[in-house]
């Protein structure tokens, strides 16, 4: 198995990487991240990780799950094409998806999660494109529809992590 982690270069949200991560790697699970560019990654909370490659040299036949991690620095990740292929190329490959936090977002923006029920953090623009993009919000600590994970942040990171284990195991 191999996850693949999606963050912001800056300012994404510790504790919903870090806690997921640890808990995949604990249970045999390979992670990877990526990013718009390579290099190390600034936490919205101080914490730095290497982005181990960027997002244009990423072959996502390769990975069992895309999942993407909130923060500040998370929302602006849709305004890169890339980032919204490599979602669309996941999801049309039938691989799980997870979003913690705002990065909700970026799957509705992308436009595979229409019609699903997710949560995310109580803020825009989640709240706007889930509306335009016809996703039922519900507003729970993790929420799964099938092979999508959402969680609406940081407190949750732990019981995402979890979660992700349960659909990866099956």
């Amino acid at each position: 198995m191999h996850a693949l982690f999606l963050i912001a270069k800056e300012n994404f949200r510790d504790e919903e990487l870090f806690e997921p991560k640890k808990i995949l790697e604990t249970a045999g699970i390979k992670t990877t991240i990526t990013s718009i560019e390579s290099g190390l990654a600034k936490g919205s909370r101080g914490g730095t990780t290497t982005i181990d490659l960027p997002i244009r040299d990423v072959h996502i036949e390769d990975y069992d799950i895309l999942i993407a991690i909130g923060g500040p620095g998370s929302p602006a990740l849709g305004d890169y094409e890339e980032v919204l292929d490599l979602i669309r190329k996941a999801h049309s490959l039938g691989k799980p998806l997870a979003a913690i936090c705002i990065a909700p977002y970026l799957l509705a923006k992308a436009g595979v999660i229409t019609g699903k029920k997710a949560t995310s953090f109580h803020g825009e623009p989640a709240i706007s494109e889930f509306s335009r993009q016809g996703v039922t919000r519900i507003q729970q600590p993790v929420l799964r529809d099938g092979n999508l994970i959402t969680a609406d942040g940081p407190m949750s990171a732990k019981d995402f992590g979890q979660e992700i284990i349960k659909l990866l195991s099956e």
